[in-house]
């Protein structure tokens, strides 16, 4: 092929929607994309309004690439809460400011729904009144109809990329203007600017007009110090993305959650591990690379991250991951719930409404039985001890917001028990640092021995698991008590770091498992994810509970060598002290152009030793 040949091909695949390869940050052509947006850029920085227009013209662009067709669907969802906005604002009666809002949350909430939820709709309707409806792809319909073809597949919904993102920021704008908390933006091009930003368009941080509106108009600005933060950002995610997670996802943990009975205990237990791993420095490194594109272009985005896995506790552990998405919950689920103050209408709704989801995704109506009658038992605890209310619709509402915030990543029993166990260790850690150390003690003294003898009398490798963690707290928990009865509290704040380890160990252990059953539901159709991903669990569950051949032990280490390096020299950066991770951050940032220049040439010599034949799509992108 030519060079005309070779250029029109390049510009083909620049131009052109590739369903099988959407623009990712790990490409090459998401890099040439940025080149030309950032060559471009250079002529509008200093002007605001042709600035905005001009990114808001390339996020359309990188939407149409990533996602094809349903950039009509974000620019509908971008003119309308526009509008809504503004109406609102001129609306002085509040009864009608609560209903326009409410209509309007309904609107986006239904379009986010519908293409989330409409399965899991779906097959609820058909077996509670034994219809045998299929889902129909209203959107392709049209689609059909408007370009007077058939090339709009109906039969099949499609999950949008990044449609939970920027659905989130639109309802947090809408509900802000609501509240007053910021005026509506009156020029559309800087709204739509807002709400399809690229860099963090598809798969967070969520940002509220807030925080991102009032650096619309602000003078471009890219002090020498910023530039070099923002090339730190951009290889730090790479080196996250490419060496840790994509390392670990290709050379183990897809393998071993495809197919956990061909592998051992231990190699089902090292996947769960190094999946949580993948999982952050997916999720994170994606983070990175936003704010670092963001910021070569004077804006800013909030933190996403801050180190979670050196949480000492599960409440702690939701404070450092995903932070935006954990403000948004608390801000409009978790609060207008009733937070700490009580129990609401939209509590109890809430707690029926996940009895009869629960009993669906199951299959079992028991399940709606035991949630019905566990919450009369929490009420009447709360009607018979007023001084406990207060701490129980406090437990009651993060439990909700916990449990919708795993359906809020599919509509599948694996995300509901996800969401549900982080909600049952947050309720636990909030009990468990109101007791005494003897009161501890005994406490986890029973559940070990009730958990030991369940093993003898009903043999199971779930009770195995469960055993052997409960032990290990156990025996935490008496080393905790001996310490702090023989040692002067003087001597107990040297070893203070001792303590604090144990604390994030267990947190780190406790979390993990739960991603069991996260990653289970995960990368599924939609129309099969209930049951093959309760599957995988379960055959996860048995091999790790299953009796170990330890005389094997020596050579699955060997064999696995690579990944296990990588995973322990993961785990060791992220425990790194964070001003360690500041201090070189700032030294990068500081060095001379052509020494960041041949760190950056190094490094990305490192990452193409690690880059798989077939790059791999991040992994909140399916949410």
């Amino acid at each position: 092929m030519n060079l005309w040949g070779l250029i029109g091909e390049f510009l083909k695949n620049l131009f052109a929607f590739d369903q099988a390869h959407p623009l990712l940050f790990t490409q090459f052509y998401f890099w040439a994309f940025f080149a030309l947006v950032f060559a471009g850029f250079s002529f509008f920085h200093s002007k605001p309004l042709l600035r905005n227009a001009y990114l808001f013209a390339c996020s359309l662009f990188f939407y149409y690439k990533t996602s094809g067709v349903f950039l009509v669907l974000l620019l509908f969802v971008i003119v309308y809460n526009y509008l809504a906005a503004l109406l609102l604002h001129r609306t002085r009666r509040e009864w009608l400011r609560s209903a326009l809002t409410a209509f309007s949350v309904t609107v986006d909430l239904g379009l986010l729904a519908y293409f989330k939820y409409a399965y899991f709709l779906t097959d609820f309707v058909n077996k509670l009144l034994g219809l045998s409806l299929q889902v129909h792809d209203v959107l392709g319909e049209w689609l059909n109809v408007l370009t007077g073809t058939s090339a709009f597949r109906v039969d099949v919904i499609i999950l949008p990329v990044g449609i939970s993102f920027f659905t989130f920021q639109a309802v947090s704008y809408m509900v802000d203007v609501k509240r007053r908390k910021i005026e509506p933006v009156r020029n559309f091009l800087d709204f739509g600017f807002y709400l399809s930003f690229f860099p963090q368009l598809v798969a967070g941080p969520i940002v509220r007009a807030s925080e991102f509106i009032s650096q619309l108009h602000k003078p471009y600005s890219l002090s020498r110090r910023w530039f070099g933060l923002a090339i730190f950002w951009i290889m730090n995610g790479l080196l996250k993305k490419l060496i840790l997670a994509d390392y670990l996802a290709v050379n183990f943990c897809d393998r071993v959650f495809e197919n956990p009975l061909l592998y051992s205990g231990f190699e089902n237990l090292s996947a769960l591990f190094c999946y949580s791993l993948q999982v952050y420095a997916d999720f994170s490194g994606y983070t990175d690379i936003a704010t670092g594109v963001a910021l070569l272009m004077g804006f800013y985005l909030p933190q996403n991250f801050n180190s979670p896995y050196k949480a000492e506790n599960t409440q702690q552990f939701w404070r450092r991951w995903h932070m935006t998405l954990s403000r948004w919950l608390r801000d409009y689920l978790y609060i207008p719930l009733g937070g700490n103050r009580n129990a609401t209408a939209g509590t109890y709704i809430i707690i029926a409404a996940v009895a009869v989801i629960g009993s669906f995704l199951s299959g079992s109506w028991w399940v709606a039985v035991a949630v019905f009658a566990l919450a009369a038992g929490i009420g009447l605890w709360a009607w018979k001890r007023p001084g406990d209310r207060k701490l129980i619709t406090t437990n009651i509402n993060s439990m909700n917001t916990m449990l919708l915030g795993g359906l809020w990543h599919g509509a599948s029993w694996n995300f509901m028990i996800w969401g549900g166990l982080n909600g049952i260790g947050m309720v636990i850690y909030k009990v468990w640092t109101k007791r005494s150390m003897l009161q501890k003690l005994l406490i986890i003294t029973f559940f070990t021995a009730v958990v030991g003898l369940l093993r003898r009398l009903t043999p199971a490798p779930v009770w195995n698991l469960f055993y052997v963690w409960l032990l290990i707290i156990w025996l935490g928990t008496v080393v905790k008590g001996l310490y702090k009865a023989v040692m002067p509290g003087s001597d107990r704040a040297s070893v203070r770091w001792l303590s604090r380890a144990w604390d994030i160990f267990q947190t780190f252990v406790f979390i993990t498992f739960t991603r069991l059953f996260f990653r289970s539901g995960s990368n599924l159709d939609p129309a099969l994810a209930n049951e093959q991903a309760w599957n995988t669990a379960k055959n996860m569950v048995n091999q790790m509970g299953s009796p170990w051949n330890l005389s094997l032990l020596p050579d699955m280490i060997w064999q696995h060598r690579a990944v296990l390096l990588v995973f322990v020299a993961g785990m060791l950066i992220h425990w790194l002290p964070e001003r360690l991770k500041r201090r070189y951050r700032v030294v990068f940032s500081r060095l001379p152009l052509w020494a960041m220049g041949t760190v950056v040439v190094l490094l990305i010599v490192l990452i193409y030793q690690f880059i798989t034949s077939d790059l791999q799509s991040f992994i909140y992108f399916q949410f």
